[in-house]
């Protein structure tokens, strides 16, 4: 690539991009001013010269994607969309931070044209464009052939000091160095300045070694406020660079231009009035003057466009090249970025009966992962080092490696994270939203809750990741009660738009896989058993697939037990105990509070019925389960280290105690003798 060709408008829009930031934040009076003014060189360097991307169709499969980290300085990415000709308005400028705007106070992906991911909380956008680049590596080693270099866009991230304080970035920094992943480029912005004031008070670490010692290149700009051929030589040299990642250490003035500039003052607050209009005069516009934009400006940013567009049009020319001379490849790939699923795939789901012995549904997790890996090449998978335990790795599948190492290659699709819950989910949002990959990560349902910021955001943001979260409660017996967790299900039931299963058998198992691929915007996690499960009668894919269903129906029950994975073998066993005492017991199998909501209250009503009391019994914390029960039994500390079955007796989770615990609320609501309805059946049910 030639060297840096300066450009006459250069000047004029880098000022553009910093007083419109600083007029968008000041329309709000709220919001992060003084990194859109700092990296306003490097953005301007980046998206005119080096960015690949068509804001007529924001979508083109094999755009370069750019995350910004330090989301809190979004007005500067919302500058550029407008500026390079996305669905974005200086009147959605003018929006910024209000309802209902394109606009809001952190980029969401989804919601306005452009952004790729979701990103605020510091860090994860950095882990999110780890997970861009592995499946940009990844499905190039697929589909790529001589000739037909399809798909080879680069990630390019913006990150600051706060989000490489955060661990889930040197997480995610860790893996990407191990991984070689050279088509990821991250420009830091290195301006000693947080909210706390200059960073000298916590982060004084050498950022450089540490990346160093990461496997990345480390290249430097030590003038990012002016140097603009710098700026162009560093992210030409980071393209270069096949074998490793790269970031560049910006070094740049936060709020350049301002009175305060170089000061926290300037980091979340919007500049005063005064500020303002000195800040224009120094940059040659009229202080008067809101929102402007030199037409200069906007022509400048117009090549940009035009080059995208030139390049979609080549991509597209080249793709039905590659349609004639690979069709099978064509179909599949085209397939995958329509985000289709192959005709029939579901049949390739195990199907259970009840007198197939007892498994756990971790077993039961990898056999139906097993059956889907040759019918779903979309799924890319992998466990937080825990691919023993957690069951996750099909047979004979391949690493995805650097072929450097010996231990794989880029076109595997299972990969080994490493203890990185949290680095794990955030790379898993990645994944999800380059396209044409369904994501699963795995460990201890107990250290889903180390990622629970990466698990959020993926609800937030609508990612389909499959989370095959095993050892899923008490009964993994031994390792005790900081393996057990008891309040995990409540916290991740909580969470909207994020379907939480716990199986009870092989046919609500393969139900939960099911509903989760077909979920193409909501994550699920599957919380899977280390003891083994039996296959109960009654139940089916069919019916598992509504969230929650009759397993053992009575007419003119006296009590229905609602329960969900390992417990609902032990409700049976005790309504079958109660049933000989006289006490006609139904069960319902709940394995997904969420996709049992979504059903018609109609159906929801014939399942936990009015009539008859509702108990509840689960092996965890009975919080939130009175939306679904009158009583609720379950745990009401931690767990234990013991075998496993020791620690169901002592917690009376056994048949015989339901079926007691049964019988003590039948007799409750008998002798008070009221109407029972169902816990359903009220004024704001949905």
């Amino acid at each position: 690539m030639s060297g840096f060709a300066p450009h006459q408008a250069d000047d004029a829009a880098i000022a553009t991009i910093r007083t419109l930031a600083v007029d968008t934040v000041a329309g709000a009076n709220s919001g992060h001013p003084g990194a859109p003014m700092g990296l306003a060189p490097a953005a301007h360097v980046l998206f005119s010269r080096f960015l690949n991307a068509n804001p007529k169709n924001s979508k083109w499969f094999n755009r370069d994607r750019f995350v910004l980290s330090n989301g809190h300085a979004c007005a500067l990415q919302y500058v550029l969309l407008h500026l390079l000709g996305y669905k974005l308005s200086i009147d959605d400028l003018k929006q910024f931070r209000q309802l209902d705007s394109k606009t809001p106070g952190h980029p969401e992906a989804g919601h306005t044209d452009g952004i790729e991911v979701t990103t605020g909380p510091l860090g994860q956008g950095f882990a999110n464009a780890v997970g861009l680049a592995i499946a940009q590596a990844h499905l190039g080693a697929v589909y790529n052939k001589p000739d037909f270099n399809l798909i080879n866009n680069y990630t390019y991230v913006f990150t600051g000091d706060g989000c490489l304080m955060e661990g889930v970035a040197s997480e995610a920094a860790s893996l990407a160095g191990h991984l070689q992943l050279g088509n990821l480029i991250v420009i830091y912005d290195d301006n000693h300045i947080s909210i706390d004031g200059d960073t000298n008070v916590a982060f004084t670490e050498d950022v450089e070694q540490r990346f160093l010692s990461y496997g990345w290149q480390v290249l430097h700009v030590n003038d990012g406020d002016h140097d603009l051929a710098s700026i162009y030589a560093s992210i030409a040299a980071s393209r270069e660079e096949k074998n490793k990642p790269t970031i560049i250490k910006l070094k740049t003035t936060i709020g350049f231009g301002s009175r305060e500039q170089g000061t926290h003052g300037v980091h979340g607050a919007p500049l005063k009035a005064d500020d303002i209009v000195a800040l224009k005069g120094k940059f040659n516009f009229n202080p008067q003057e809101k929102y402007a934009v030199p037409q200069a400006t906007y022509d400048l940013y117009a090549e940009f466009g035009k080059r995208g567009a030139a390049l979609e049009e080549e991509w597209n020319t080249l793709l039905a090249g590659y349609a004639s001379k690979y069709p099978k490849e064509h179909a599949d790939l085209t397939r995958r970025i329509a985000g289709k699923l192959p005709d029939g795939w579901e049949k390739a789901l195990p199907v259970y009966k009840p007198t197939d012995g007892p498994v756990a549904s971790r077993k039961l997790s990898e056999i139906a992962l097993t059956a889907l890996a040759p019918v779903l090449p979309d799924l890319l998978g992998g466990s937080a080092d825990l691919t023993g335990s957690n069951l996750t790795k099909v047979k004979g599948s391949v690493d995805f490696q650097p072929p450097s190492t010996g231990l794989g290659n880029y076109a595997g699709t299972y990969i080994r994270y490493g203890v990185r819950e949290h680095g794990m989910g955030a790379i898993g949002n990645g994944l999800a939203a380059y396209g044409g990959i369904i994501p699963y990560v795995a460990t201890f349902l107990n250290f889903v809750s180390y990622a629970s910021g990466a698990v959020r955001l993926s609800a937030l943001s609508g990612h389909r990741v499959i989370w095959v979260a095993t050892h899923d409660g008490i009964g993994l017996g031994e390792d005790g009660p900081t393996h057990q967790p008891v309040e995990t299900q409540i916290a991740l039931r909580a969470t909207p738009n994020l379907a939480f299963w716990r199986p009870a058998d092989g046919n609500e198992t393969s139900a939960a896989y099911k509903v989760a691929i077909e979920s193409e915007k909501t994550p699920s996690v599957l919380s899977l058993t280390r003891q083994n499960l039996p296959q109960l009668v009654g139940s089916t894919i069919d019916r598992a697939v509504l969230g929650g269903y009759v397993l053992v129906e009575e007419e003119n029950e006296d009590l229905t037990i609602v329960s969900s994975g390992s417990e609902v073998g032990i409700a049976i066993e005790a309504a079958k105990k109660l049933k000989e005492q006289g006490i006609k017991t139904r069960v319902v199998s709940l394995p997904c509070w969420l996709v049992f909501d979504q059903q018609p209250l109609e159906y929801r009503l014939s399942v936990l019925r009015s009539g008859a009391p509702i108990l509840s019994v689960e092996a965890a914390s009975t919080a939130g389960w009175s939306k679904y029960s009158h009583e609720q039994y379950g745990l009401s500390g931690w767990g234990l280290s013991a075998p496993y079955q020791k620690i169901y007796e002592r917690f009376g989770l056994t048949g015989s105690n339901i079926a007691s615990v049964g019988k003590k609320v039948v007799d409750f609501y008998k002798k008070r003798g009221d109407k029972v309805t169902s816990p359903l059946d009220k004024a704001l049910a949905l």
